[in-house]
């Protein structure tokens, strides 16, 4: 195959440190020590997210060149399967260490667990709060102890600091404590009853979450976008225009700001989000209107990310930049910017005459019930794209200098 398995017999030998390419991410890495002896070691090269990665594969005098291929291969395979190598090989070895003692503690366990879900994951977002939820709230407290050890009184050392202030954030920790526990259980590191599970268990000793009054997403009367966009316009950064661009498109926040050049085409003037990207799992198709398209158009093509926030570009610009960086700095930091999408849906409900059923596509949400759904053949996309370029017109509305806005019900 060209292009692979270039090095030869010859190029082993080499004694002038440097790296050379084998092919298929492969790299022969000869290095001069302090004492001038020249050591050969195997690395794999791949690129996760737009950021370059290293693993070493071992060294030339224990692992021949057809091994180092083969395991070469096995990593580009991981990488195909959306599974970071060197978490997996991580996870082999706490699984292995843990084996010798018939012992494995809750990190050790969380780090099998997810390793082994994480290819299932289509959110980028999904995957990335495991870890962190884990870390932040459970690591401190039973992080270090055996899972066999973990018991109710610990699981709810966890839970309750943050279950009254933080509901929906401790829900969600508490059903990934019981996920890793179930695991290690199947996997032989425990018995007996999951103290984490909520029927029959947790649910006596807290409050219902879904009993809970849940507040909903703060959203600007839309009545105020006219104003507010103009100011928006004005602010210079990638992440103002990272906002304008998902308030336009009536996008979710992870949606706009995962945005990639791949996704966008330009000439027909659609963004086609795909369906590891979006909530539903749905591929999303876009119109886009043409003050969106003169947003792309003026952005620095600096990495495949549309809004990089960095000078590399590598990793997503967070939710929490939009807020503070732009909302907050334009004295709305009342509210968020999933609120947007409220805003929209309620102007096209109130100000157009256009069927709820394209407003809600356009939002990507589902209309009907499956079956309804299974023979729709259309997406709506041509009176889509009407509906956002008169969204995009009503934004883009001069303010009425000196208006005041009353909001009925609350006069």
């Amino acid at each position: 195959m060209a292009g692979i398995n270039r090095l030869t017999g010859a190029d082993l030998r080499r004694g002038t440190p440097g790296r050379y390419l084998d092919g298929g991410g492969l790299y022969l890495q000869v290095t001069a020590g302090a004492d001038g002896k020249i050591n050969k070691s195997w690395l794999f090269r791949w690129t996760a997210r737009g950021r370059e990665r290293w693993m070493g594969l071992g060294s030339l005098t224990t692992v021949t060149l057809a091994d180092a291929r083969e395991r070469a291969r096995q990593c580009r395979l991981q990488v195909l399967d959306g599974v970071d190598p060197i978490a997996a090989r991580e996870a082999r070895r706490a699984l292995a260490e843990a084996a010798t003692k018939r012992v494995i503690t809750f990190d050790q366990a969380a780090a099998a667990f997810i390793a082994s879900k994480r290819a299932e994951w289509r959110s980028r977002r999904h995957a990335a709060e495991w870890p962190s939820s884990l870390h932040r709230y459970a690591s401190p407290v039973i992080g270090k102890l055996p899972v066999d050890a973990i018991d109710t009184a610990l699981i709810m050392k966890v839970l309750q600091p943050i279950w009254d202030t933080r509901t929906e954030t401790a829900s969600r920790l508490r059903g990934r404590i019981e996920a890793v526990l179930d695991w290690s259980t199947v996997s032989g590191y425990r018995t007996g009853e999951n103290p984490a599970r909520w029927e029959g268990h947790l649910e006596h000793l807290l409050a219902t979450p879904s009993k809970r009054p849940k507040e909903s997403l703060a959203a600007m009367p839309y009545s105020e976008l006219p104003g507010f966009m103009a100011e928006l316009r004005a602010e210079p950064g990638t992440a103002a225009r990272a906002l304008e661009f998902a308030i336009l498109t009536a996008a979710r926040s992870g949606e706009a700001r995962g945005a990639t050049w791949g996704e966008i085409d330009l000439q027909k003037a659609e963004w086609t989000i795909p369906a590891g990207r979006m909530k539903a799992g749905r591929e999303h198709r876009v119109p886009l209107s043409p003050r969106a398209l003169e947003i792309l158009r003026n952005l620095p093509r600096q990495s495949e990310l549309v809004f990089a926030p960095g000078r590399d570009g590598a990793a997503v610009m967070s939710d929490t930049t939009l807020r503070r960086n732009v909302l907050r700095k334009l004295g709305r930091g009342d509210v968020t910017v999933h609120g947007f999408r409220s805003a929209f849906r309620t102007w096209a409900a109130e100000q157009t005459n256009f069927a709820s059923e394209i407003a809600e596509l356009a939002l990507a949400h589902a209309v009907g019930d499956a079956v309804e759904r299974a023979y729709r053949r259309t997406d709506m996309f041509d009176r889509r794209r009407r509906l956002m370029e008169m969204w995009a017109e009503y934004c883009s509305r001069p303010a009425l200098a000196g208006a005041t806005v009353v909001e009925l019900h609350r006069a």
